[in-house]
């Protein structure tokens, strides 16, 4: 009697174990090399030796910080602006409002421009993925200020659309004076941060991964057709990691006498994504190398992981006065998760919840429920679970049916 007792007590802790949630089964575990960070952030931020002005580093699923140095210091940007402009490019690409095939004119404003420049001439025409190239390649201060004109209708139009996006995105320490990052001087009132840098390059190469078609090209050119005729002009890329780093996915740099040297390098390696913003580097090779140790950093001490959550086999939702009593629920999206500075793949936990007393009439797609990722009684994702077939609501004549059956079969 007392080992059915105890077998029985046994059961009851699995069934409660169950009930708690289930940890993750068919994961696929993208490893890098394992290390653990050891001492505390100050330690770990002196053993970086960063010596820009300022830095930061985080993991772009999550938006984690995983290094920083002065982080909220307000700088002068010089061009890593540009990684606004093409945000907002992006987004009205998106929207449908402008296409990649669409030719944009330059106008003499934009044709005016020095600095870092593709020598547009007054009238010139470019397709929108020429411009997206000459901005993201060569750094192009006219392409830029023509095609904020093209998206906004000028550029003091287009920089309100910069600062409302920049509020949008959290980003706490900055104001634009203008689309490319001619202004030298922060008492104008053109200035940004690292880390707010780092939130406007992380909303562009998680939401349009695209850009890295452009930002990894090294070399290439375009055609000016003129009254003068054609004539080809080179670009080349002013982010020299693309060349030299591992995984590398962009994306802009920046330099002025007065903001000095500047980058933003995103990269990704088996399933981690990072962006690392260096500002205010003494000189040139010195954003290339810290930019890098910044990465390697986050590569040794990041691991991703997924969860085939559109793969899993899920319970029938219970319907209420429906044709049918139950509906086959379905997920579209996989879970995925970085794991950083001790994470562990066995604290994350997976939940199926659905919706309580579901009625009909049930449309297809419907939101009947969720599968909700936890760590740590923190909750990482919730990915919503629809409903795979319409359920109508049922009239007299199926609930009757309904009842017949039932009838002969008990």
């Amino acid at each position: 009697m007392k080992y059915q007792k105890a077998f029985a007590l046994f059961l009851a802790v699995l069934l409660l174990a169950g009930s708690l949630g289930d940890p993750i089964h068919n994961v696929t575990v993208y490893a890098q090399e394992e290390k653990k960070a050891a001492g505390n952030n100050a330690e770990e931020n002196s053993a970086m030796d960063i010596t820009a002005q300022s830095a930061v580093l985080i993991e772009n699923s999550s938006g984690r910080i995983l290094y920083e140095k002065e982080k909220d210091k307000e700088l002068i940007p010089a061009s890593i602006t540009k990684i606004m402009t093409l945000l907002l490019i992006f987004d009205a690409l998106e929207k449908g409002q402008i296409h990649l095939e669409d030719p944009v004119s330059v106008s003499e404003y934009a044709a005016s421009m020095g600095g870092s420049q593709v020598f547009l001439e007054p009238g010139e025409t470019q397709t929108v993925d020429t411009m997206i190239k000459c901005i993201s390649v060569a750094s192009a201060n006219d392409a830029a200020v023509a095609m904020a004109e093209y998206v906004a209708g000028s550029e003091q139009a287009f920089v309100d659309q910069m600062n409302q996006k920049a509020k949008e995105l959290g980003m706490k320490h900055t104001h634009f004076m203008n689309c490319n990052g001619l202004d030298d001087s922060i008492e104008s009132g053109h200035y940004s941060s690292a880390y707010d840098v780092a939130l406007m390059s992380r909303a562009l190469i998680s939401g349009y991964p695209q850009i890295s078609h452009y930002s990894t090209i090294w070399m290439d050119e375009i055609t000016h057709s003129t009254k003068k005729g054609d004539t080809r002009f080179g670009l080349t890329n002013t982010n020299k990691l693309i060349r030299t780093y591992q995984g590398i996915t962009g994306l802009k740099t920046g330099s002025t006498s007065k903001a000095k040297y500047c980058l933003s390098a995103t990269a990704s390696r088996a399933a981690v994504s990072l962006t690392a913003v260096v500002m205010a580097a003494p000189d040139p090779k010195i954003r290339f190398s810290q930019a890098a140790a910044l990465l390697d950093y986050g590569f040794a001490n990041c691991t991703g992981y997924q969860d085939k959550t559109s793969a899993l086999k899920l319970p029938v939702i219970p319907v209420k006065n429906g044709v049918t009593e139950s509906v086959v629920p379905y997920v579209n999206k996989d879970f995925s998760y970085t794991l950083c500075k001790g994470e562990a793949g066995e604290q994350i936990q997976r939940k199926f919840e659905y919706k309580k007393n579901l009625t009909a009439p049930v449309k297809k797609g419907e939101i009947v429920g969720r599968v909700v990722y936890t760590m740590n009684d923190r909750t990482l994702e919730e990915i919503p679970v629809y409903a795979a077939q319409k359920v109508p609501k049922a009239t007299y004549t199926d609930c009757l049916g309904r009842l017949i059956k039932r009838w002969f079969v008990a």
